[in-house]
């Protein structure tokens, strides 16, 4: 078995295909590891994933207490008409990259001329664009689930209780706004993960360049995504309150 395995990795050096292996082992780690550490981390620590979850609970209490609902409808419309615009553009995005697949030596040759460019095969250089391509496909997919489950939400809005409702007590209300608000955050999920398939999309044409700016490109967007998840601004300005938590003298509301 270890001679099998001191073959393989003799081969992949005469190739010089080990930097390209490294470099998406590192890519599929960054994109895996950092979507398992925000899920985790937002458990316990103010995201801007967990701040809109209370607002959107907020959203659905204060929904419950008014008959006229239009406003709330046209909301979740614009939120799915997001998700749909995406979606409309992946295609696109898509058509783009089958189009170049279909004229890799031109693509190439292009490619040759641009200064620290690292010059490799036709097959890898295929290899690449459909990496690309897959990417895409899995955010078109994510951004369709994500209008689908937007549908759900207005559903949802559509089916509450109204405020002169008899036979509706305070706590089903209660039950039925915590349920509406998580299916919306679960829309609003499946579009952050459709857009950072776009972030690590455009980090992956720096593949294209040399493997090794590739790695440092994913550690980039893993950077840029985390400062905007856990120290952004706009979530410094969500999770403010007034009131002191726990006797410290902080705003910190969790």
């Amino acid at each position: 078995m270890s001679l099998f395995f001191d073959a393989l990795a003799q081969t992949l050096r005469e190739a010089d295909y080990l930097p390209h292996v490294l470099a998406v082992i590192w890519f599929v780690t960054c994109w895996w590891g950092y979507t398992r550490y925000a899920i985790w981390k937002g458990r316990d620590t103010p995201c801007l994933a967990s701040v809109l979850h209370l607002y959107r609970e907020d959203w659905m209490l204060r929904l419950m207490g008014r008959d006229n609902r239009i406003a709330d409808a046209n909301v979740i419309g614009n939120l799915e008409r997001n998700a749909s615009f995406f979606a409309s553009s992946t295609l696109i995005i898509l058509a783009g990259v089958l189009t170049v697949l279909g004229s890799t030596e031109r693509a190439v040759s292009i490619l040759a001329e641009l200064p620290f460019v690292q010059v490799v095969s036709r097959e890898l250089s295929e290899i690449k664009i459909i990496c690309v391509a897959l990417i895409f496909i899995y955010a078109f997919f994510t951004f369709t689930w994500c209008m689908r489950q937007y549908n759900f939400a207005a559903t949802m809005v559509g089916a509450a209780p109204m405020i002169s409702e008899q036979g509706v007590s305070d706590l089903e209300r209660r039950a039925y706004a915590a349920r509406a608000a998580g299916v919306i955050s679960l829309a609003a999920n499946q579009f952050n993960f459709g857009l950072r398939s776009y972030y690590f999309g455009l980090a992956t044409l720096a593949w294209f360049i040399n493997p090794w700016f590739y790695m440092l490109a994913t550690a980039g967007v893993v950077f840029v995504l985390y400062r905007r998840e856990f120290h952004s601004d706009v979530l410094a300005v969500m999770a403010y309150s007034h009131a002191p938590i726990g006797g410290n003298g902080t705003n910190n509301p969790f």
